[in-house]
């Protein structure tokens, strides 16, 4: 159903490789889909696949395409768990909020839609809140977003809705740093939280062994409620 393209980088910024799945007819919605620390990689196509066969056209962006083009990885496999981390030392988030704005203006301009989503996990997610304080995405859903803690003083600038996944036993992101994005969101009238009990980083992940089938239906659901609210 997609296919491996590039779109215009920000500002002129070289070529971000993308894969794109687009539905069957004319959509007038789109939902930029990012990937966690393993690249475009088989599950994060199929989320793409999933969204194209709901009427949207899906766009996953290749994060870390100025240093490692092209990269797959999968977290069941502890070397390329590794490798992994390895690259989300070097990546710089505010290049990914300046791939999000690029994939968002080629939506808009090259695929002629009216309204842009995202839905981003585990660094994704945190991409997700980044593009809910610095873009004009129309809506965006972020599933275990990590680091969101430390970039709660720019809550005050979501000014189109926002929903956060957030599993319980996160190991990468503690109760504290749960309790602090509780504390700043909460009350916010663009922002939905909702949480996981018991649940883990990964837990919707479209393949492997992080998976739990339960909560990724659950959060799936609302998700796909979410956003079928807020494009229309």
């Amino acid at each position: 159903m997609g296919e491996k393209t590039t779109i215009p980088g920000f500002q002129g910024e070289g070529a971000i490789p993308v894969y794109v799945a687009r539905p069957e007819g004319q959509s007038e919605a789109a939902v930029i889909v990012v990937p966690e620390i393993f690249g475009v990689n088989e599950g994060i196509r199929q989320k793409c696949d999933n969204w194209a066969k709901l009427g949207y056209v899906a766009l996953a962006p290749d994060i870390f395409w100025r240093f490692a083009p092209g990269v797959e990885l999968s977290p069941d496999v502890p070397e390329q768990m590794q490798e992994a981390f390895g690259y989300f030392q070097q990546y710089d988030a505010n290049d990914g909020v300046k791939d999000i704005e690029a994939a968002i203006r080629w939506l808009r301009h090259e695929q002629a839609v009216d309204k842009v989503g995202l839905v981003g996990f585990c660094l994704g997610g945190r991409l997700a809140y980044m593009a809910a304080t610095r873009t004009d995405i129309d809506a965006s859903v972020g599933y275990y977003g990590v680091m969101i803690d430390q970039m709660l003083d720019e809550s005050h600038a979501i000014a189109n809705p926002l929903m956060l996944h957030i599993p319980t036993a996160d190991h990468f992101v503690g109760p504290e740093a749960q309790k602090a994005i509780h504390d700043a969101l909460d009350a916010h009238p663009k922002v939905t939280l909702h949480d996981y009990a018991g649940l883990d980083h990964g837990f919707a992940a479209e393949l492997g062994n992080r998976r739990d089938e339960a909560g990724a239906a659950l959060a799936d659901g609302r998700t796909l409620e979410f956003l079928a609210q807020h494009l229309k």
